[in-house]
């Protein structure tokens, strides 16, 4: 996972003052809500009539799907994958369910940030922490700026395939399958590397759960407590322009959880140290 100055740069647009985090009137954002349709609007897509199962996606019409030149290879894959326990759970689905539904209502925001793939060679902790922090950083941002809440979404556990337009690539005239990402082969350019391999997706859902279980951790184990948000700014945007309006505007909100404190608010409540954190990606 990487990070660029621009990134930064961009959560921190509205932080060129303290001035710009200023909360709107709450009762302005309600005039412009949005409402739940009562109907779900008319589709092209046809409906099966036959009940949900663990196999029913594959009667389905797909695009960009791989194509595995070992059947054997590839039912063993799916064979040990049908044994692995989720990555998610039905409460954590409901809450999001939830949580999206009052964005919605236009009483909140939904904030979702991460790579475009995730890659095996780039795991480690350390990039998990990046991406968590700074989608803690534009959180806070936004909901200091709009005194409502902010849905959290990491696109990673997970995203690690990736559209083609062409099934092919071409170098200095040597034709070669596109590499679609390391749940499907892997990005050197041979033969080798290029064939699709199914146990990538078991190495794909090891590294999603890893993932999971480390935001999961930073989630609720303290990383997030919102007294440590001088601690959420990267190493590398400490010294820039960037860096120092982060830092004021972290200087507010010290200001403001040591009133909240004094006055006799638990700050050291789970609403202070801990955060609800979700993960998604594209449906390709």
């Amino acid at each position: 996972m990487k990070f660029s100055l621009s990134i930064t740069s961009a959560l921190l647009l509205a932080a060129s003052s303290v001035n710009a985090f200023v909360p709107q009137s709450i009762s302005q954002s309600r005039k412009t809500a949005r409402w739940v349709a009562t109907t779900p609007p008319p589709t092209s897509v046809e409906t099966d009539s036959e009940e949900w199962s663990p196999k029913s996606w594959q009667k389905k019409v797909a695009s960009q799907m791989p194509v595995y030149d070992d059947k054997e290879e590839l039912d063993a894959a799916v064979d040990k994958l049908s044994k692995c326990s989720p990555l998610v759970f039905a409460g954590e689905v409901r809450s999001l369910h939830e949580q999206l539904a009052r964005v919605t209502q236009g009483q909140g925001f939904l904030l979702m940030g991460g790579d475009c793939a995730e890659a095996f060679k780039e795991f480690n902790v350390d990039h998990v922490r990046d991406t968590f922090r700074v989608i803690l950083q534009m959180a806070l941002v936004l909901t200091f700026g709009s005194a409502m809440p902010v849905v959290k979404v990491g696109r990673m556990a997970g995203q690690f395939a990736k559209p083609r337009s062409e099934p092919d690539e071409v170098r200095d005239g040597v034709s070669l399958p596109s590499y679609r990402g390391d749940i499907i082969n892997n990005e050197e350019f041979t033969p080798d590397a290029r064939r699709n391999r199914p146990f990538n997706m078991v190495e794909a859902y090891h590294q999603s759960s890893q993932t999971i279980n480390i935001l999961r951790a930073f989630a609720h184990g303290g990383y997030a407590d919102i007294s440590r948000l001088h601690a959420w700014n990267l190493d590398f945007v400490e010294n820039t322009p960037e860096g120092s309006r982060y830092r004021q505007f972290a200087t507010k909100v010290d200001e403001s959880l040591r009133f909240m404190k004094a006055i006799g608010v638990n700050t050291a409540s789970p609403q202070f140290t801990e955060t609800d954190f979700y993960t998604a990606h594209e449906c390709l």
